[in-house]
């Protein structure tokens, strides 16, 4: 299935193609909801793709790229930060929120991004990073220079130390990278940052702060983004009185600690004020919480009618390829979240994380079958740049060439954060693949040649085209991504299935073998393994040939054990029906009953 777009470079594009929706690109009235089942694709800017050669990534190189996007079938673009910044932690030290860094480009070449996405039928969601900025920011410049008793310094927390000439922080919070959370000043006084010291805490109690990111809110707005992904947004308010601990635990971005500094309920009043402007924008406008917290319930409150759209579903990303553990997270999910009428979101990879073909273990087949998984569920799913082209995590870069904050410092995120972050190869046989015209800013494995988008694009068995194809059969089957409940179906242990509506089965088969399984009259439609052919039409299963015979396997599927993962123009590829009792691969499969 190819989907239509038209040229619309000022309006906002309509959204998902479901039954009863709003389906043409860039009407006067946008499809309402789109957020809902919408599949949203990270783009990591530094790692996208280089416009001007000198090895980093920037707008230019994304707009140039769009079409890779749109051909993938996705429906909106999420921008990690390219405002202005010294970058001590990859743009998240923000400078200034009103401008682009000129490592990435021009506000214009920000707003062209803008048009050109909503030109081919995708929307457009930044960063916006509240609980912070850099130590480069004119308000804290400003409270540096002025000294103890700068009205400024109200707008962070600064505060004298402790011991008999206050020597020691003020409390023994620890930043999320690693050390102490407090940096003392020549002039005495101790100021907090959860992060690196080059990105000093706001002080969300104060009224400036309030109006002040209310204001950059709308300045986005106004230049036509269709919605924020908010960072750290389970931070920003802090406990009154800025307690101890009391515990030596590290603290944690990404875990279920209870900490003073983070999912404090004064946030939500926060919330309430933003979703008050974004209600104000036509187009349906979108709040997107980064919000790390002890249990989904906690994370339902971020998504109630009233304050952000989304949250990002970590518990999932934290859940390993087991299936009761699967099972069980997908019904805290989504029991969690019913009450409040948000959807359920579902991620694998970010820029943050290690890439999940490595992280789970089982390689690129237990990547594809997780993906599958997480396309099949209902609600919103988001993918990380990358991921499409099956990319592992890179393990062995040198420590010179690192460049996380938190590779420098004891005990914070591990450093690993660079391995997921290395640029995305385009074409060609050998570094830079296409990224740019020179030497990339982190290096590419030398090993990527057969990862190319271009390498990829129209081998049936590439994990592109599976991604091609699944997002194509999500758009042809309302089914998958819809409602706020599966209906789970009797199976063995280490196997899930599920029933979706439209008449779709998914079998999700965690072990390392294939298992027998009774199924009800199905025909098979998608599975997260490479096509190959049946040896002979027989309704008996039959063990897969060995992968040499994959490349030149028709791509239709002709008896229980023929897979296909290339794109179709109907909704069901034709195939025979074959017996109940079905011979389930280690992957995971869709499967349509007429």
């Amino acid at each position: 299935m190819t989907r239509q777009h038209s040229p619309t470079p000022d309006t906002a594009p309509s959204g998902h193609s479901h039954p009863g929706r709003n389906t043409s690109v860039g009407t006067a009235a946008p499809a309402t909801d789109w957020w809902r089942d919408a599949v949203i694709y990270q783009i990591y800017p530094r790692s996208f793709a280089d416009g001007n050669g000198d090895g980093m990534g920037d707008l230019p190189g994304i707009r140039s790229r769009l079409g890779h996007l749109r051909d993938l079938g996705v429906d909106a673009v999420w921008l990690s930060p390219f405002y202005a910044s010294p970058q001590a932690d990859a743009g998240y030290d923000v400078a200034d929120y009103r401008a682009t860094d000129p490592l990435f480009g021009t506000l214009a070449d920000a707003e062209a991004v803008i048009r050109e996405a909503h030109r081919q039928g995708l929307r457009i969601i930044i960063d916006i990073v509240p609980n912070h900025c850099s130590d480069q920011h004119a308000w804290f410049r400003r409270a540096v220079a002025e000294g103890p008793g700068s009205v400024l310094r109200d707008r962070f927390h600064f505060r004298k130390g402790r011991g008999d000439n206050g020597e020691l922080p003020p409390n023994d919070w620890e930043s999320v990278f690693g050390g102490p959370a407090w940096t003392r000043l020549p002039d005495g006084e101790w100021y907090l940052h959860l992060f690196a010291p080059e990105q000093p805490d706001f002080n969300w109690d104060h009224p400036a702060v309030q109006d002040e990111f209310r204001s950059i809110l709308r300045f986005w707005l106004d230049l036509g983004i269709d919605g924020f992904r908010v960072d750290v947004a389970h931070g920003m308010v802090k406990a009154p009185g800025l307690p101890d601990i009391g515990h030596g635990e590290q603290a944690r971005l990404i875990g279920s600690q209870v900490l003073p500094f983070f999912d404090q309920d004064g946030v939500h009043a926060v919330y309430r004020s933003w979703r008050t402007i974004l209600d104000e924008y036509p187009g349906d406008r979108i709040g997107v919480a980064e919000a790390w917290t002890p249990t989904v319930e906690r994370l339902a409150r971020y998504v109630r009618p009233d304050e952000l759209h989304q949250g990002f579903n970590f518990h999932y990303l934290s859940t390993g390829w087991d299936a009761a553990e699967l099972r069980t997270t997908i019904d805290a999910s989504l029991t969690a979240l019913g009450p409040v009428g948000a959807p359920a979101t579902w991620v694998l990879s970010n820029h943050d994380v290690v890439r999940h073909r490595t992280r789970l273990g089982g390689g690129l087949d237990r990547a594809r079958a997780a993906t599958l998984l997480m396309l099949a569920l209902p609600g919103s799913a988001y993918l990380y740049q990358g991921e499409e082209l099956g990319l592992p995590e890179v393990t062995d870069l040198p420590d010179e060439v690192r460049q996380d904050p938190s590779f420098f410092r004891a005990n914070g995120q591990e450093g690993l954060r660079d391995g997921c972050r290395v640029p995305l190869p385009w074409d060609g046989t050998a570094p830079p693949y296409g990224f740019g015209a020179g030497e990339t800013w982190l290096p590419q494995p030398d090993d990527w040649a057969a990862l190319t988008v271009a390498a990829q694009t129209g081998d049936p068995t590439s994990t592109l085209e599976l991604y091609r194809s699944a997002l194509a059969v999500r758009r042809t089957h309302p089914g998958l991504g819809a409602g706020d409940t599966v209906e789970w179906l009797a199976a063995p242990d280490d196997v899930l299935v599920f029933r979706r509506p439209g008449g779709l089965l998914c079998t999700v088969n965690t072990t390392a073998e294939p298992v027998r399984l009774a199924l009800p009259p199905v025909r098979q439609l998608l599975s997260s393994r490479a096509p190959f052919a049946s040896p002979s039409p027989s309704p008996s299963p039959s063990p897969a040939p060995s992968p040499s015979s994959s490349a030149s396997a028709s791509p239709s599927l002709s008896a229980a054990c023929h897979l296909s993962n290339a794109p179709h123009d109907e909704a069901v590829p034709e195939n025979r029906e074959v017996s109940e009792l079905r011979e389930i691969p280690a992957d995971t499969t869709i499967w349509w009953a007429e």
